[in-house]
């Protein structure tokens, strides 16, 4: 096992509720989450939940050094790890529902591209609630939210409340091919649009 699937399993093992998954996601699923990060300006990119940072290397690729890319980790020991693997990425130890109050500290009160890692099945409808109101407050029209969802787990009621949530709170909203190249295949939502 790579460092960063040791450390990935272990914490899973210590938090479950928090961390979503027992491996790091897929180069494929990274790929299809980070579709939207633009390819020139100085975009502000925000990821949350980036764990050991499947999605944010493919994030720094893209970027090449342009723009802002600040990831939100709660679990400080995955934080730790991240900021060592990227030290051009402003990781920050903290809630992602904090969200628009850690934009604002750096600057910025728009994102134009969110990443979310987050375990949104694993999680109460109260925490959803709380954590959707985050991302929409630093949305404009423009920005794209991307998540995904595990394919085994898109029956299950939290997975499904929370798709009936997003098809609320967003005008638009894509549902991604399955990436089979992933384990657990995964499909990934392209949201645009909060509506008012």
């Amino acid at each position: 096992m790579t460092n960063d699937t040791t450390l990935f399993l272990g914490q899973w093992l210590r938090s479950p509720g928090t961390v979503g998954a027992v491996a790091p996601s897929s180069r494929r699923l990274a790929e299809t989450m980070t579709a939207p990060v633009p390819h020139g300006g100085d975009p502000v990119i925000v990821e949350l939940g980036p764990g050991t940072g499947a999605f944010t290397a493919e994030i720094q690729r893209r970027l090449d050094g342009r723009g802002h890319h600040m990831a939100v980790e709660i679990n400080p020991r995955l934080a730790e790890f991240l900021a060592g693997r990227h030290p051009k990425v402003d990781v920050v130890v903290d809630d992602a529902a904090r969200l628009p109050e850690l934009l604002r500290e750096r600057g910025f009160h728009r994102a134009d591209v969110v990443v979310s890692g987050l375990p949104w099945a694993a999680f109460s409808q109260e925490t959803q609630t709380l954590l959707l109101n985050a991302v929409t407050a630093i949305m404009d029209p423009n920005t794209a939210f991307t998540t995904f969802t595990y394919s085994f787990a898109k029956r299950t009621p939290p997975a499904r409340r929370f798709r009936r949530r997003l098809f609320d709170t967003f005008e638009e909203v894509v549902v991604g091919r399955t990436v089979w190249g992933n384990l657990p295949p995964a499909f990934v939502y392209h949201v645009r649009r909060p509506r008012v």
